[in-house]
């Protein structure tokens, strides 16, 4: 199905998928999750047009990379080269830069009536990133369950770091703030003023980050969440609108959003009308060695998956 095109003239194609409860609108433009039903309730947020998805976004449901979340001051340093990449984000780069995946046409490799397979290459240099990269996202319905699963590779060394950028309301409209969130993660990630680690993962215990038992998202942290949970390979359940969302991942980490920079100018949503769990890598950690490494060399082949499930 067309759904517009972009100044370029290229065209941006939409997918739909169907199993069981679920149904879903997928586009090429940025592999963005336009819509994700559960029992005809839509619980991600989306845009209607893609001039909206041009102007209005912020990543709404788009596969952010080559590098998702931030990377200090736009530079790294790998075997002894520096590189530097866009600063889109005070000093740092953010989702890959100026020109992300995000706002990439991906391209249709296979698809049936419950999957699809995009697939994007990212030159070398791409925003100051070194290897060609080829990066696939699947996009599988399953009964009650979206299964999302990643791949990279490159013919040279370069970091990668990719997630799907969803903001989900398990109500289908209002905030979230009443959403309870319960996460196995005993750890999290303190942040500077930019949102960049400060180093060692902290206990969340005695603090405002500590879903180990069920907690409102609005209950505690009036700073909005948007900060890096480390897990310790259980999931994350959220519970919303009489919904429960369910997810596991192969990730070290996820990063909850609350939402709280939307503003209902730039974009259609306000403040908290969506929460993100976007499950991925650590934030700088090509800058940070402490962290598990997201360096991919050539001759790998870099996988994960995320399952959200629907109870």
């Amino acid at each position: 199905m067309n759904f517009g095109t972009l100044p370029s003239g290229r065209q941006v194609e939409q997918v739909e998928l169907a199993s069981g409860r679920l149904r879903a609108d997928v586009l090429t433009y940025g592999a963005v999750i336009r819509r994700l039903e559960v029992d005809g309730v839509n619980v991600v947020l989306g845009l209607d047009t893609i001039d909206d998805y041009l102007t209005r976004s912020r990543y709404f449901g788009a596969v952010v990379g080559r590098y998702g979340n931030r990377i200090a001051h736009a530079r790294f340093t790998l075997d002894g080269t520096e590189y530097r990449l866009p600063a889109n984000n005070g000093p740092n780069c953010l989702h890959g830069g100026t020109e992300g995946f995000d706002s990439r046409v991906w391209t249709i490799a296979a698809q049936s009536d419950t999957s699809v397979t995009l697939t994007l290459t990212s030159p070398d240099g791409d925003q100051g990133f070194p290897g060609t990269l080829t990066a696939s996202v699947t996009y599988t319905l399953d009964g009650d369950a979206l299964r999302i699963d990643y791949a990279a590779e490159s013919d040279a060394p370069t970091v990668v770091n990719l997630t799907n950028h969803s903001y989900f309301n398990l109500k289908g409209e209002g905030d979230v703030l009443d959403h309870v969130i319960r996460m196995d993660a005993a750890h999290y990630l303190p942040v500077d003023d930019d949102k960049i680690p400060t180093g060692e993962p902290a206990p969340v215990k005695g603090t405002p980050f500590d879903f180990t038992e069920p907690h409102a998202v609005g209950e505690r942290y009036d700073g909005g969440y948007d900060h890096c949970f480390v897990l310790d390979g259980g999931g994350i359940e959220v519970k919303g609108g009489g919904l429960t969302m369910e997810v596991t991942t192969t990730e070290p980490g996820v990063q909850f959003y609350a939402g709280g920079m939307l503003d209902g100018v730039q974009t259609p949503y306000g403040p908290f009308a969506g929460l993100c769990l976007e499950t991925q890598h650590f934030p700088d950690a090509p800058n940070q060695p402490q962290f598990p490494s997201t360096v991919l060399r050539p001759g790998e082949r870099r996988t994960s998956t995320t399952t959200y499930r629907f109870i």
